[in-house]
């Protein structure tokens, strides 16, 4: 599976089904960064399909939600569990650094 382009409905689905993480990332289709990252981005949603969907918001065609969201700086990357964000991650680096966000914020 790879990621998951979502709108507002998708998200809030997602992201208050009980129990269950959902990493999404806020981005834009003119951030140069967003596009550099997304390779890894789909690594990962592959990777990890059978336990964190991970999904991609376009902050343009979204505008409420990422304000609702108070998204300043695109690539952010939030983990969401159970309606509440655990975490963000804003312009990461890598593969690696994602992978060790996502498992720094699931173990508090």
């Amino acid at each position: 599976m790879s990621v998951i382009q979502m709108n507002t409905e998708m998200f809030r689905t997602y992201t208050t089904t009980p129990g269950k993480p959902v990493l999404v990332e806020f981005s834009a289709p003119w951030c140069v960064y967003c596009r550099r990252i997304a390779p890894a981005l789909d690594k990962l949603a592959a990777q990890m399909v059978d336990t964190l969907p991970v999904g991609i918001i376009n902050i343009d065609e979204e505008k409420t939600l990422a304000e609702q969201e108070q998204i300043e700086v695109v690539p952010t990357l939030i983990l969401y569990r159970d309606g509440q964000a655990l975490g963000s991650i804003v312009a990461p680096e890598s593969k690696a650094q994602i992978e060790s966000f996502i498992q720094e914020t699931l173990a508090q």
